[in-house]
């Protein structure tokens, strides 16, 4: 076990270029974390590491090493998680996801996945910048909108209705755009949801509309977009989940709603692929039903 723990802090030192902060991690001085390592590589007889004054880099064996090791230890867990007792996973899963989606939507369907694994420690990062996931140690990231250019093995787990919303106070001021180009005469609230390339593309009878908006005020949290439309500020695109509570107080009211939005994807990313961690694949799948199942509802109603 010891072994594993020295190839455990190994591999964040190299993720994280740094001994502190792996040290942070594991609840080490470090000192202590520096000599694990070193001791490692005096075993190993490598030098795994680069040490430089202002930054700790995988030497070439080191990160050959780092991508072998990540392997087995994905494998160690699975194997460990294969033979427990009741099947109950143990240890830490990160996952990262955007705020709103994260309280308003993920957070709600995580109770009884908790109550199965009373042992697992779920640590949600809810921030709608994208973070270096292998960096910081993210096991698996939900993410909204397209997957070009993604590096990291993708599962898609449902689709999120988008909504043009605005408040009734901005409305009486400013009145209700009555089809997709009285947008432009109006203030548009810029948020995370409403920058993607469909967010202002509008669908009827078989007919496009796209219309280029630039915000009169932006933010970058949906959580902010949708406050700043209820202050009155203006007219936000943004996702259903992301506004459900406003548009049931009536704080909000959807617009153009002749017109439809494409619905906004949302996958799961795993930054370390056939490495990802049993918990994180078991976190994933469990969200996927709970999703199916509330859009099964949804149309049933």
């Amino acid at each position: 076990m010891k072994d594993i723990f020295a190839l455990k802090l190994y591999t964040r030192v190299a993720r994280l270029g740094s001994f502190s902060a792996a040290a942070r991690e594991c609840g080490l001085s470090q000192p202590q974390a520096s000599r694990i390592v070193a001791d490692l590589e005096a075993g190993l007889g490598a030098r795994l590491l680069t040490r430089t004054t202002r930054a700790v880099v995988p030497t070439e064996a080191g990160t050959d090493f780092l991508e072998r090791v990540e392997m087995i230890l994905a494998a160690l867990d699975d194997a460990e998680q294969s033979v427990r007792e009741g099947k109950e996973l143990r240890g830490l899963v990160r996952a990262s996801m955007p705020t709103s989606f994260g309280v308003h939507t993920l957070i709600p369907l995580l109770a009884d996945f908790t109550d199965r694994h009373p042992d697992l420690h779920v640590q949600l990062l809810l921030e709608d910048r994208r973070l270096d996931l292998v960096r910081d140690a993210v096991d698996v990231a939900i993410r909204l909108g397209s997957t070009a250019g993604a590096t990291a093995t993708v599962r898609a787990i449902g689709t999120i209705p988008r909504v043009i919303v605005a408040a009734p106070a901005y409305l009486d001021r400013a009145g209700a755009p009555e089809t997709p180009d009285d947008l432009a005469r109006h203030r548009i609230v810029g948020g995370p949801a409403s920058a993607v390339p469909t967010a202002w593309v509008f669908e009827r009878d078989g007919e496009t509309t796209a219309v280029d908006l630039q915000p009169h005020f932006s933010t970058n949290e949906n959580e902010g977009a949708v406050a700043a439309a209820v202050a009155g500020l203006g007219i936000t695109s943004t996702s259903r989940w992301a506004c459900a509570r406003a548009l049931a107080e009536g704080a909000l009211v959807p617009l153009l709603t002749a017109w439809r939005m494409k619905d906004i994807p949302a996958h799961a990313y795993f930054p370390m692929g056939a490495a990802t961690r049993a918990a994180a694949r078991a976190l994933v799948d469990h969200l996927v039903t709970e999703l199916r199942r509330e859009a099964k509802a949804a149309r049933g109603s």
